[in-house]
């Protein structure tokens, strides 16, 4: 009985400490995950970000928070929903800019870390991605004070200069600033660490957060009988997302890179970066930085996140990145004819509306190799 009583005691004890290897090895995991970028993105896709406008947001159930952004979710629950939608029209705004290049701004299903490894790495993709979801967040947050949906900002008071000749200040100015300050306060909460990859994030969101203060427009409305613009009053206003997506790819384009210089101060190692090339005009706060090459993302490498660019719909007739010599990595690429149903030989009725027949038109679809 004894020897029995033994032998269940000691698989019990190798149980327990199988158990305990695999935590400390998922512990190790998330917390590589923590250190790459931040999982937090992860509340704008899937279940998480369609049940945020139906439930009551629970911070301590959104992944990868850190104290200081988990206290700002308590105080601020409020606009919450408005940080996750910021992220979100970042995604979409970097698949979009990005969906003619070999990496696409894929996301992945299941994975707190949506992007896969491909942000681990310093690269001019991980500064994009910073820079575009910082802003999406300053932009969401800013519109929802704008539109009344959040209670605790609101309008513009400050009308940055005196009014023109022929309008007054009027209607809501979007509050940029406060927008801002929401995602610095939010998403450079966990950039604390002395490194070179915490330097490189926190200067890349900040120049995306700047382009929206860069691209703000006074929007106007005219007063007077019969439209006659007699009076117009005029606002600021934020400008439409893409226009800021545009204008961070030109920084991705232009994006300055970098070299990790490490000095000791007072609280110990810290790492900085400093312009590679001194013949080149040195990044400004506006610019993108990025400090490792990005890998080819010509095949698919599940240790560089890269999905390859197989079966990827090239242009034929393109000589840029999107054509099917570059799209494709020189492998060729396939054609196949696709049929399409579409509105054809529309007449405009009075009054008012349009008919329209419905055409079969044949296309050539080319994918590559």
């Amino acid at each position: 009985m004894s020897a029995r009583v033994g032998f269940l005691l000691e698989k019990f004890c190798q149980t327990l400490r199988m158990i305990y290897l695999g935590c400390v090895l998922l512990l190790c995991g998330l917390k590589h995950v923590m250190a790459s970028y931040p999982i937090w993105w992860s509340l704008a896709v899937g279940h998480q970000y369609s049940s945020i406008g139906t439930q009551p947001i629970l911070c301590g159930s959104i992944p990868g928070l850190v104290p200081k952004q988990l206290r700002f979710c308590r105080n601020y629950v409020e606009i919450m929903p408005s940080v996750a939608e910021g992220v979100k029209i970042g995604i979409q705004e970097c698949q979009h800019q990005f969906r003619g290049r070999r990496w696409n701004c894929t996301t992945v299903n299941d994975n707190l870390a949506i992007f896969g490894p491909v942000l681990d790495k310093a690269t001019r993709e991980s500064a994009f991605v910073h820079a575009i979801a910082s802003a999406g967040v300053a932009f969401a947050v800013t519109r929802a004070c704008a539109d009344g949906s959040a209670t605790i900002c609101g309008c513009d008071a400050r009308h940055k200069g005196p009014p023109g000749e022929g309008w007054k200040w009027g209607g809501c100015s979007e509050d940029v600033e406060f927008g801002s300050m929401v995602s610095r306060e939010f998403a450079d909460a966990r950039e604390n660490r002395p490194d070179a990859r915490s330097a490189m994030n926190r200067h890349n969101n900040e120049a995306g957060r700047m382009s929206l203060n860069d691209n703000m427009f006074l929007k106007c409305k005219c007063h007077g009988l019969s439209g006659s613009c007699e009076v117009k009053t005029c606002w600021w206003s934020q400008p439409d997302f893409r226009v800021i997506g545009d204008y961070m790819k030109d920084k991705y384009d232009s994006a300055s890179e970098m070299l990790v210089e490490k000095h000791k101060e007072s609280r110990g190692w810290v790492e900085t970066l400093r312009p590679k090339y001194n013949y080149f005009k040195p990044p400004t706060d506006r610019d993108l930085v990025y400090y490792e090459s990005s890998p080819n993302f010509c095949d698919p490498n599940p240790e560089t996140g890269s999905f390859g660019t197989r079966d990827r719909i090239c242009n034929l007739t393109s000589h840029g990145i999107d054509g099917c010599d570059l799209l494709c990595c020189g492998r060729g690429h396939n054609t196949r004819t696709e049929k399409r149903k579409e509105k054809c030989h529309c007449i405009f009725h009075w009054c008012c509306y349009v008919s329209c027949q419905e055409c079969v038109r044949v296309y050539d679809v080319h994918t590559c190799k």
